[in-house]
């Protein structure tokens, strides 16, 4: 078996793109990391985060919960779950984009009407350098993590990787 240095699954030699992740295995990826933040990247896996437990709400909570929610517990985001699994996000983007002026006109619909469906979600398994390739690509600020069975587990952010990131960078001046 050959394991992705993406997302770590493990694949069966010869395939082209991984099964866990879609990412090419067909080619060079840039060459082996070059500092040690780089090997720490594509070695260390999401739980090197510490992935904070996530603020959670059903699909019928109103928009006039959840953005109280957000601000009385000052975070960017909330999830939606349905049976402890991730079908849904509402961000503070959401908010401004979807939103904007109307938010108090809207405070008593429902936040399924609203929230980002189907978020882009990570494996607790996947390493920290997929983590940050599907956050560029994808433009997110927050990723949640689930379990091999789709169970919501946590929630990372851009601050976890750049605290990540802080805490490998050589120090002195």
């Amino acid at each position: 078996m050959i394991e992705c240095p993406f997302c770590g699954a493990e694949n069966i030699p010869g395939i082209d793109d991984c099964e866990g992740c879609g990412q090419s295995l067909s080619h060079d990826h840039g060459g082996p990391p070059i500092n040690e933040i780089e090997r720490s990247l594509v070695k260390d896996r999401i739980n090197t985060l510490a992935p904070k437990q996530p603020c959670t709400v059903s699909p019928d909570a109103t928009v006039g919960e959840v953005l109280r929610e957000m601000a009385g517990n000052r975070i960017g985001c909330v999830i939606v779950v349905e049976g402890g699994k991730p079908v849904g996000i509402f961000s503070e983007r959401d908010a401004l984009m979807k939103l904007n002026t109307e938010a108090a006109s809207l405070s008593d619909r429902p936040i399924s009407e609203f929230m980002t469906v189907n978020p882009e979600t990570l494996r607790d398994s996947a390493k920290v350098a997929f983590a940050v390739h599907r956050m560029d690509l994808g433009g997110y600020r927050h990723l949640p993590i689930v379990s091999g069975d789709n169970q919501l587990q946590g929630i990372i952010s851009v601050r976890s990787i750049l605290n990540y990131l802080t805490e490998r960078m050589p120090t002195g001046g």
